[in-house]
């Protein structure tokens, strides 16, 4: 049996659209087929992932049976050797909430039918299904062309205890397979990019396949859904013993692709199985993900340029470079706002890097604006604005230019702070926190400034050179990746005048953010107490601001977005 992976990028919601996609890859995989074709998409594709609240519209469920339907017919017309395995939300037909099946149905040119309900419904972090969806409570087998096609959806392949630390509660969909003797599995998913989390999904497809004792073909939906990234990267794995006529295969990380694959019925007993091993490394597959986060905020929320603020910093430079690269230079523009605390070589670096990257800049020096502000404020306090408060005015100054520029011009601002700035409440709201998406908020500073020097060694030029970003030589460059953190928002400041030192403090934050270890776990692990307790004082005081932020680009096991619901008015002593 020939099947085509169809590695899609869905527009969440449009059901006429993503329809037109899936027909679109039906033809493709025909015409690389030369036949009958069997063609995997990945999970909810004609709807788009995650598509939330859109569930609860009767409208579009209703238009989905129009589509399916159209989609037997179109099928007839235009690809009539392609069988098309579409993810839908399937109407249970009851009147009990929730009243809909995360489901997947076999189309042809003859008809269409639910062959595969969702066992598993993740309601953990991102994830919010059992809000819409029953979980079923069967296996779901397909006999096709003489194969027995065992079929899961996305969380019923995440089974397996010895890999993951807590598996979510519920049957075991691949055990519940075992006695059936598939020929193959597949798997249709919708899982978001996370970092290590490639290897991960290819480990859990291993062990599934060596328990059913067949090969496995993993879908995966590629592509930027508001705050989520999903990195495709699909693949399959093959038993060992098949190797000579079976091969792993691997599909790209972060872009659309459609490839066949061939099937050959296996054995029944449990073999050892091969995985593809020609992944990227870990710091490309985290830029990947980035640029493709930012391509796809802007192209489908209607944005065709950006804008950002320069700032002769590390974290500003990273997100030029991954806007210039989900864009092109021509569509980014940066504004350089110094104050009296700016140095000469600040300006000089964003300059630079602006030239590297051939970008547009203006520069818009804000100390006569300060000097206004002084002025109008001083019959309120009794004195011009000092401390934090004068701070946090130059930073909110910089925020209202460049919202006015990008509300001006129609541009999307990209906001520029990082992971541990947002954790620790080291940022300013209407002020660097402005903002219609949150491109690096996400990464630790030390992971910025990892992810930095490896953009500028020469294990990234392949990357930087496909990206359409200069490829040889600095990008970032030395001077910017060396120079202590500032804010530059008072005479000689520094980061560490406020904060600990980020090699400190990173591993700290993320400890208690990921793994939610509480002060007294960080201290009995060997970190200073006061230094603990100072650090979880900071990031539950800092809750009201990432309330406010605009949306973050996940990419770590737990961001501050929709994973992230901690209560602001709390218990702080603790």
């Amino acid at each position: 049996m020939q099947i085509a992976l169809a590695q899609l990028n869905p527009l969440v919601g449009d059901l006429e659209g993503n329809a037109a996609r899936l027909l679109g890859a039906a033809r493709q995989a025909t015409e690389l087929a030369g036949g009958v074709v069997l063609v995997a998409t990945p999970e909810l594709s004609l709807w788009g992932y995650p598509p939330r609240d859109l569930l609860l519209q009767p409208s579009l469920i209703a238009l989905q049976q129009r589509l399916l339907d159209g989609l037997v017919q179109q099928l007839g017309e235009q690809a009539p050797a392609a069988r098309l395995l579409v993810g839908i939300a399937e109407d249970s037909g009851d009147q009990q909430l929730p009243n809909l099946f995360n489901a997947v149905a076999l189309v042809t040119a003859q008809d269409w039918r639910v062959v595969c309900r969702k066992q598993l419904l993740p309601s953990y972090d991102v994830f919010d299904e059992r809000r819409y969806f029953k979980s079923a409570d069967q296996p779901a087998l397909l006999e096709l062309d003489g194969l027995r096609l065992g079929l899961t959806i996305c969380e019923d392949l995440w089974v397996d205890d010895d890999l993951l630390e807590r598996r979510l509660a519920g049957p075991d969909p691949i055990a519940a397979l075992q006695p059936m003797h598939p020929d193959l599995l597949l798997n249709l998913s919708a899982s978001p990019f996370g970092r290590g989390k490639l290897v991960l999904r290819q480990q859990l497809a291993q062990r599934a396949a060596e328990r059913l004792g067949c090969p496995l073909v993993y879908v995966n939906q590629v592509g930027g859904n508001d705050e989520l990234v999903f990195d495709g990267a699909s693949f399959v794995v093959v038993p060992q013993a098949a190797a000579a006529t079976e091969i792993p295969l691997q599909l790209a990380c972060c872009r659309e692709q459609v490839q066949l694959w061939t099937c050959r019925r296996a054995g029944d007993a449990p073999v050892p199985c091969s995985v593809p091993t020609d992944l990227p490394s870990d710091d490309e597959q985290l830029f990947r993900a980035l640029v493709l986060g930012v391509s796809d905020y802007a192209r489908k929320c209607g944005f065709k340029t950006a804008l950002l603020g320069l700032s002769g910093g590390i974290d500003s430079a990273l997100v030029a470079v991954i806007a210039a690269a989900a864009l092109g230079a021509e569509r980014v523009r940066a504004l350089l706002m110094p104050s009296p605390y700016s140095s000469s070589g600040s300006i000089e670096d964003a300059e630079a890097l602006a030239g590297r990257l051939g970008i547009h800049t203006s520069t818009l020096p804000i100390a006569p604006l300060m000097q206004g502000f002084d002025q109008a404020l001083e019959p309120a306090l009794g004195s011009p604005p000092e401390g934090v408060a004068a701070e946090n005015l130059q930073s909110r100054l910089r925020g209202t230019l460049l919202m006015a520029v990008a509300n001006q011009q129609g541009q999307l601002l990209l906001s520029t702070g990082n992971k541990s700035e947002l954790a620790v409440g080291y940022c300013t709201l209407y002020g660097d926190m402005n903002g219609g998406l949150s491109v690096i908020g996400d990464l630790y500073k030390t992971t910025v400034f990892a992810l930095c020097d490896w953009l500028d060694s020469p294990a990234a030029e392949a990357c930087r050179r496909e990206l359409g970003l200069p490829a040889n030589g600095g990008l970032i460059g030395a001077a910017i990746r060396h120079k202590p953190p500032s804010a530059e928002l008072r005479p000689d400041q520094k980061d560490s005048d406020s904060l600990p030192d980020y090699a400190i403090l990173d591993p700290l934050l993320k400890a208690l953010i990921e793994t939610h270890r509480s002060p007294e776990e960080l201290v009995a692990g060997g970190n200073d107490a006061p230094l603990a307790r100072r650090v979880m004082g900071l990031l539950r005081r800092a809750e009201f601001k990432r309330r406010q932020a605009p949306p973050v680009l996940k990419v770590s096991l737990r961001s501050f977005g929709s994973g992230w619901r901690m209560p602001i008015a709390a218990d702080h002593r603790r």
